[in-house]
Parts: C-alpha cells; sequence; structure tokens
C-alpha cells in the first residue's frame, strides 16, 4: 500500500500534462497529422539504406544489461557531433522525456526560483512546479513576433535564480536566438551561477544561417538535451541524450537507479548508426521542411481572414493565431471528431486563441490537411463553439 500511497501523493501533485493528453485522444483517431512537431517517421526499412546498419549487425545483438551513462562507443559520437568529445559528459536517455525528469528531480529543491519561457513545452516546467519551486515566466509575446527579448530573460536572472530552462528554435513558435543573443543568455546564467538547462530538440532544423551551438563548450554548468524524435523522425525509437558535467552526471545516475537503469543495446546500436550517418538524414527531412514551409507560408498568406502567424526560423512547427476563434480547444476538436485531422489546440500552451501546426509530415499530408482545415475555418467556423 505504501508503494500506491507515494504514487498517489505523485500524481496529486504534479499538473496533468494536457499535450500528451490531447495526442493521447487524437493521434490515433484521426486520419491525418498536423499537430506532432516532428519530421516524417523513417522506417527500419529506410535505415538500412540510409545508415551503415546490417541485418546481421541486429541478428548479434546480445540483450545484456547496458551502463548507466550508455554504451561508450555510443557516447563518443554524441560527444563528437554535439559537444567537446568527452564521452563521460554524456548520458543517452528513453528519449528527452527522461532527461528532463532527472535534470529536474536531480537538480531542483523547494523553494528554488526558475526562469522559464512562456509558452513552453509543459514538461519542462510542471515537474520543477511539483517540486515547489518558484517559476520565473519569459513572455514570447505575439505581438512582437515570439522574438525572444534577451533584456528580458536578464530583468529576471538574479543571485537566486537556481535554473534557467529554454528550448530554441522554440516549441511551439519556432521562434530562435541569434548566436550574440545565445552568448548573452549565458553570460547573464553564469554571472549568477546558476543552472542553464538548453533544450536542443529543434537545434538541427533551422531555415537561415546554421544551429545554435551546444551551451557546454562555454559554461560548465549547462545542461543541454537531444532527441530522436523532432529532428530525426524517429520518435518510437524513444531515443535521446544528456550533456552535462560529470559532477551533475552522477546525480542522474543515483535517480535512474530507482527507476530505468539503462538504455536497451539494441536501442543503442541504431541510435550509433544513426548518429554516424546522421547528416544523411537531415539533409532529406531538412529538405522536405523547407518544402512544406513555403506550402504553409502561402496558404497563411491566402487565409490572412481566419489565421495570422509569425513565420518560424527553425522546426516545424508554427503558432497559428484564430481570428474570431476565442477557444482553440472546441475548434480542435471539432476538426479532430468531424474532419478527422489533428491539430494541437494553444491551451496545451496556455494560449487559448493560437493552435500548434505542425508541418514536418509528408508533402501530400500536409496538403491534404491544409485542405481539410480550410473547410473547417471557412464553411464550419460559425458553428464551433
Amino acid at each position: 500500500m505504501s508503494n500506491l500511497t507515494n504514487l498517489n501523493n505523485f500524481t496529486n501533485k504534479i499538473a496533468p500534462a494536457l499535450l500528451e493528453n490531447w495526442m493521447r485522444n487524437y493521434y490515433f483517431n484521426t486520419e491525418i497529422d498536423i499537430g506532432s512537431s516532428g519530421v516524417e517517421n523513417f522506417s527500419l526499412a529506410q535505415l538500412y539504406e540510409l545508415t551503415n546498419l546490417t541485418q546481421e549487425e541486429l541478428n548479434s545483438v546480445v540483450f545484456h544489461d547496458s551502463s548507466s551513462l550508455g554504451n561508450l562507443e555510443l557516447r563518443k559520437v554524441i560527444s563528437s557531433r554535439w559537444s567537446n568529445g568527452d564521452p563521460e559528459q554524456v548520458m543517452v536517455t528513453h528519449g528527452s522525456s527522461e532527461a528532463i525528469f532527472l535534470i529536474m528531480n536531480g537538480l531542483l529543491n523547494t523553494n528554488d526560483e526558475v526562469v522559464v519561457l512562456d509558452p513552453c513545452y509543459q514538461q519542462l516546467f510542471s515537474i520543477a512546479e511539483s517540486i515547489g519551486c518558484h517559476l520565473k515566466r519569459w513572455q514570447l509575446r505575439f505581438e512582437q513576433n515570439f522574438t525572444p527579448n534577451i533584456e528580458k530573460a536578464k530583468s529576471l536572472i538574479n543571485s537566486r535564480t537556481r535554473m534557467v530552462i529554454v528550448n530554441f528554435p522554440h516549441n511551439p513558435t519556432g521562434a530562435s536566438l541569434t548566436k550574440k543573443e545565445q552568448d548573452d543568455l549565458i553570460d547573464a546564467v553564469a554571472e549568477v551561477g546558476a543552472y542553464l538547462v538548453w533544450d536542443a530538440a529543434f537545434a538541427d532544423i533551422v531555415y537561415d544561417g546554421f544551429p545554435l551551438s551546444n551551451p557546454n563548450l562555454r559554461y560548465d554548468r549547462s545542461i543541454s538535451m537531444g532527441t530522436f524524435s523532432k529532428c530525426y523522425g524517429l520518435p518510437g525509437l524513444r531515443f535521446g541524450w544528456c550533456l552535462a558535467s560529470p559532477e551533475v552526471m552522477t546525480r542522474f545516475i543515483h535517480l535512474r537507479d530507482y527507476t530505468t537503469l539503462h538504455l536497451s543495446p539494441l536501442v543503442e546500436l541504431i541510435a550509433q548508426r544513426v548518429i554516424e550517418r546522421a547528416d544523411d538524414l537531415l539533409k532529406i527531412r531538412l529538405q522536405q521542411a523547407h518544402t512544406n514551409l513555403e506550402i504553409l507560408s502561402k496558404w497563411v498568406e491566402q487565409h490572412q481572414e481566419f489565421v495570422e502567424w509569425s513565420r518560424p526560423q527553425g522546426g516545424v512547427c508554427a503558432f497559428l493565431r484564430l481570428r474570431g476563434i476565442s477557444n482553440s480547444e472546441a475548434f480542435c476538436h471539432h476538426l479532430a471528431n468531424v474532419h478527422k485531422v489533428l491539430l494541437v489546440p494553444g491551451t496545451c500552451f496556455n494560449h487559448p486563441s493560437h493552435v500548434r501546426l505542425g508541418f514536418g509530415g509528408a508533402t501530400s499530408n500536409l496538403n491534404e490537411g491544409l485542405s481539410r482545415l480550410s473547410k473547417a475555418l471557412v464553411t464550419d467556423r460559425l458553428y464551433v463553439h
């Protein structure tokens, strides 16, 4: 009974995950997905073609335990691509969700002060909130094209700040920082000795310039995360990673000893082959993202009577504001139930007049989804309450 009581206590403290609940209801019960925030998914057959992965390698996998941080060779390729080459500063995780859970529970305490973006992916702040932290919200405003105001961030950071949590390019708006703005933010966090949590889920898809570098290269109290779920089209592999100092990793291992322990050697093998050929996968999906973004841009221009937006700088989702529809959740329910299209209401991000539209999927899927969305906006809007 004590374990059940502890579980009940935990679930009573943490808020329901609104986005995950929405996806659970509609991801498998609609025909067209223009709500997800990742690129088109790859199949195992495509991975055989695009990477050095072979059937013989899969056949030779022995299902032994892995290490707490992950397979050494895998951690080497992660660190070589995204960090400083030191595998001791890498932990592989079950998607970025596990990394987020470890970071928040390993580094935060009740009454800590935490700066977080608003809007934001809920897991990045709800766990901290459940611990009893005080949240200070760095707001990205539609009226300012969701442009991050670094001076505003600086005004929120002080000697009491324990952690600053950001994700750029941003989910759900697609906004991002310049290199100078990233440097200014790192400097502001470093000045007070806080942790900088850098969610880099969308880092590899940008439309102008180059991806932002890993803050760990400049600041040793930064913790960054990556995942295969967004830019790499492999959400079902449930693979992610975390980059941090060895001292921080020790805290995460302590927690992991009581939860997941390690990853499967099968997942680690596939992940290593993907990272070794990451540019080949990215080239395909980045080209598709460019094509789809132009399609979406033209659609928005043709539907200015009904929607307005700020064009995303990175990632594959946009945060559209619906004109004349204050309750995006009712509209998205209608779109899913009547037109069989998945779109995410802004209520999942505390912005009820917006919707998150994902444009990273197959181009034919996007075209059909936008066509059905047009019908809902033009024909059905008066009947949606």
